[in-house]
């Protein structure tokens, strides 16, 4: 669900960035209690922005010729306002997407979606046996719940994209979920948990585990067509491989869009660079203190990706040959793992080398 390319050119001096996504977590408030949500979602922000301020936030977006619209949560369907937030949206000429959780999508309210025409409904699915999903998200019966908004969405022609979170609970689970999903008119994101949140750093892939996890994907975009099985690697997979494919939606890994191409919008109205980047420090200002509009264009806005020099790269990544484009990778995965930005140990480059190394080649 993420846009990769940087747009811009220079304008009067500074750089203006044309925003492609944002990706908007419009209540923290949340039915399920997954193992690895990033946000400890549950209760709502006391603080989260009424339909009136939605609205306006909607119609600034606009005026930036935001190209797409990603409602969030915690979980979107539990604001009752979605409908109302989706609608404008879509009268206002951008792409709506949702990601949910799915447990709450029934017959009534598949039809409302369907009147929306989104770009695609998004639906968690951590597992292929109901045990495993059921366990991450927290949730008994949610995967049989999945398995019926499935069918709804697909009843209504709506477009479906599943996304899968992997962490060593479900990994060995991946070839059965590849195998539900193969020509079954469904769209496939992986992406990997991140030690943030609720998440355990125990449960957490080790590089060769990761690496695993790509070569899987690899392998599908090798045996089958993107209309067999569209796949992709999230942002938080890659990076400049020698023998893998770039695995995302772009042909090559443009660095973290963050600031760039895309912006986090959280329920209380905070603006971050990237909803994965999970912490405080990054906030950049609040939609109620000034609009969108003038956080974006602020040329002191998003400094560590806008204005990135390699000398920020970390212990990881100082001297790489693809620093500068690279960036370090995500931010979110590197300051999870190693508590710093632009310091990403979970990159392709990097592990191959160290292979390279451990076998003596």
């Amino acid at each position: 669900m993420n846009s990769w390319k940087k747009f811009g050119k220079k304008m009067s001096k500074k750089v203006k960035y044309k925003l492609g996504q944002a990706v908007w977590e419009t209540t923290l408030r949340c039915n399920f209690n997954c193992l690895h949500c990033g946000s400890s979602a549950g209760s709502p922000r006391p603080d989260e922005l009424n339909t009136k301020e939605s609205i306006g936030l909607i119609h600034d977006l606009a005026e930036l010729d935001t190209k797409e619209i990603c409602l969030m949560g915690g979980e979107p369907f539990l604001r009752k306002d979605w409908f109302t937030l989706g609608k404008e949206i879509v009268d206002n000429n951008i792409k709506l997407h949702f990601i949910s959780n799915g447990f709450l999508i029934n017959e009534k309210k598949i039809s409302k979606i369907k009147t929306l025409q989104p770009h695609s409904l998004t639906i968690s699915l951590d597992g292929s046996r109901a045990k495993t999903h059921d366990y991450i998200r927290g949730k008994p019966g949610s995967h049989t719940r999945i398995m019926k908004a499935i069918k709804l969405a697909h009843r209504e022609n709506i477009p479906v994209t599943l996304i899968t979170t992997v962490s060593k609970i479900n990994m060995k689970e991946l070839p059965e979920l590849r195998d539900f999903i193969l020509n079954n008119n469904i769209a496939w994101q992986i992406q990997i948990a991140m030690p943030e949140g609720r998440f355990k750093k125990n449960l957490a892939l080790t590089k060769e585990e990761y690496y695993a996890v790509a070569v899987f994907i690899a392998d599908i975009k090798k045996k089958y067509s993107p209309k067999e099985l569209p796949v992709i690697g999230a942002h938080c997979i890659g990076y400049n491989s020698k023998y893998l494919p770039c695995l995302g939606l772009y042909d090559k890994w443009y660095g973290c869009q963050a600031g760039i191409s895309a912006v986090g919008i959280k329920s209380n109205g905070d603006i971050i660079g990237c909803l994965a980047i999970q912490h405080d420090s990054y906030i950049e200002d609040n939609i109620r203190k000034r609009s969108i509009i003038d956080i974006w264009n602020d040329p002191k806005s998003f400094l560590y990706n806008r204005n990135f020099k390699v000398e920020q790269l970390g212990e990881n990544c100082k001297g790489c040959k693809y620093g500068e484009t690279c960036r370090g990778g995500c931010i979110g995965m590197s300051y999870g793992l190693t508590g710093k930005p632009h310091n990403d140990p979970y990159c392709f480059y990097k592990i191959e080398d160290e292979i390279i190394k451990k076998i003596g080649l």
